[in-house]
């Protein structure tokens, strides 16, 4: 199965307009959604080239800018290649974005995002896949609880914070959660250390969550991200064997 070319479009949400990308299959009929959650460097070409490679796998991809209250994308300049070590100016502008979108209004938009799919004439009926990587991976896991109805699958990529002693932390959702979730975490990932590991798997099993963690040796924090330092190629084709055999099992 082919990509159609991708476009952008605007999704109305309780706070305004999100501009996103909008990837899907060759052809007008109805695909299972997908809800793919940025990673803090936010939308960009190689994000959209991962939406494609979904839709060609058969799923028509949402990637929204969850930044756009600071604006459309480009919210910042980014260089082609990124390398938070050379460039540490970068987070003095994320940062703040990131702490601004505090969960209440990150699920808020959430509820747009997914309302969206289920009206798209491209999407099936069905509950939908959401995927997320770095802080979209906390995004992921509090979807899948806040709208349990409307996630059939999960997966989550080297995802940050995910089990703290907060009292919002992302893992106490599990009680609300029916997908089926994967974890794909980095290795010595100093976002999230063994006891959040350990901590969030509990709080999963407590809660009779179906879910899979693994923890891939090598691979650093942001290993998916092809246009990054952190990329690591054996990591990022592991991660897509584990999602699209997540999501084709998972998602109508």
């Amino acid at each position: 199965m082919t990509s159609a070319p991708g476009a952008e479009v605007d999704i109305t949400t309780p706070d305004g307009v999100a501009d996103a990308y909008l990837a899907h299959p060759e052809g007008d009929g109805k695909h299972p959604g997908v809800l793919l959650y940025m990673d803090a460097f936010g939308l960009r070409p190689h994000l959209r080239a991962m939406a494609d490679r979904l839709a060609a796998e058969g799923f028509t991809v949402l990637v929204p800018n969850l930044f756009y209250r600071a604006g459309r994308t480009p919210v910042f300049e980014l260089p082609e290649f990124i390398d938070p070590g050379e460039r540490p100016e970068l987070f003095q502008t994320i940062g703040p974005l990131m702490q601004q979108l505090t969960p209440e209004l990150a699920m808020r938009d959430a509820g747009a995002y997914l309302e969206w799919l289920a009206r798209s004439p491209l999407t099936t009926d069905e509950p939908v896949g959401v995927t997320g990587y770095c802080m979209g991976a906390v995004m992921a896991l509090r979807t899948a609880g806040a709208y349990p109805e409307r996630v059939a699958a999960m997966g989550g990529f080297h995802g940050g914070n995910l089990a703290t002693e907060e009292p919002d932390s992302p893992h106490l959702v599990a009680p609300h959660v029916t997908a089926e979730l994967y974890f794909g975490h980095a290795d010595q990932d100093h976002a999230l250390p063994p006891e959040q590991i350990e901590r969030l798997d509990e709080a999963l099993t407590d809660s009779g969550v179906r879910f899979r963690t693994e923890v891939y040796e090598g691979a650093p924090h942001g290993y998916t991200q092809a246009d990054t330092a952190a990329y690591d190629e054996a990591g990022a084709e592991r991660h897509w064997d584990a999602l699209l055999e997540l999501f084709h099992r998972n998602l109508r």
